[in-house]
């Protein structure tokens, strides 16, 4: 049976949510400090997995439905699900990461988008954006209110902006599995439905384009891209419905 992000944890199972979320927010610092102009995706891939290890976690994503590596590295246009090679990372990409770990059988789950070297205004401007639709999306994530209000509060800050939502690819439940019910859209209508009850864990992920919403899939079956060629950026954290809000799992 598929478990379900509806279910409220016990206090070990949350413990350990949160020991593989702080796993995952240090890597993620010391992913970002290995990002720089000349690097491969391959070469990002080893140091996040390398660092999770140390600390006693193993990867979420690797072998997940056949995905052959550790991490996702997705550029400008690539949306999710980019996977890591020999593709050297240049001045003014765009490069997405999502990351992930496993603790005592349950999952973290995280993305962030940065700018490599010199990016024009535009670009930081979608990055920005993004990270901020989901500080919007996190700040509805509290008991008593129901999944459409975190939707409709990303949509509400990004879509004036004139930016494309993907509406393909969501967040959702996590726990046990990396990908639980419910399903977290990027846009909604608020007071739509799961009730979020304290103990629930979800991540959250908005995914920005600078043009259309819709997307495409590459030739190689994973890498997700903007199906007009423009440029993506995506953030996402872990997050746990408290009687004061959501703590945020994943963050440094």
């Amino acid at each position: 049976m598929k478990h379900s992000g509806i279910t409220i944890k016990s206090v070990r199972e949350l413990d350990s949510m949160r020991e593989a979320g702080r796993i995952v927010s240090v890597a993620k610092v010391k992913l970002s400090e290995a990002i720089e102009p000349g690097v491969t995706t391959a070469e990002l891939d080893s140091v996040f997995e390398a660092e999770i290890r140390r600390q006693g976690a193993v990867p979420s994503f690797l072998g997940l439905y056949g995905f052959p590596a550790t991490i996702c590295t997705s550029f400008n246009e690539e949306i999710v699900h980019g996977i890591p090679s020999d593709r050297v990372v240049q001045s003014g990409d765009i490069l997405s990461l999502d990351v992930g770990a496993v603790v005592e059988g349950f999952h973290s789950d995280s993305a962030f988008s940065l700018g490599v070297g010199e990016i024009t205004e535009e670009q930081r401007k979608l990055i920005d954006a993004t990270r901020e639709s989901l500080k919007a999306g996190i700040g509805q994530a509290k008991a008593g209110n129901r999944v459409g209000d975190i939707s409709a509060a990303v949509q509400a800050y990004a879509e004036p902006l004139g930016y494309g939502i993907v509406r393909q690819y969501v967040g959702h439940g996590i726990g046990r599995d990396l990908h639980e019910d419910p399903q977290v859209p990027n846009f909604g209508i608020a007071g739509r439905g799961p009730l979020l009850r304290e103990g629930m864990t979800l991540a959250i992920e908005p995914m920005l384009n600078l043009g259309t919403w819709k997307t495409a899939v590459m030739e190689d079956g994973w890498t997700v891209v903007t199906a007009d060629g423009s440029l993506s950026a995506h953030f996402e954290d872990t997050i746990m419905i408290t009687s004061n809000g959501a703590e945020v799992l994943t963050s440094p």
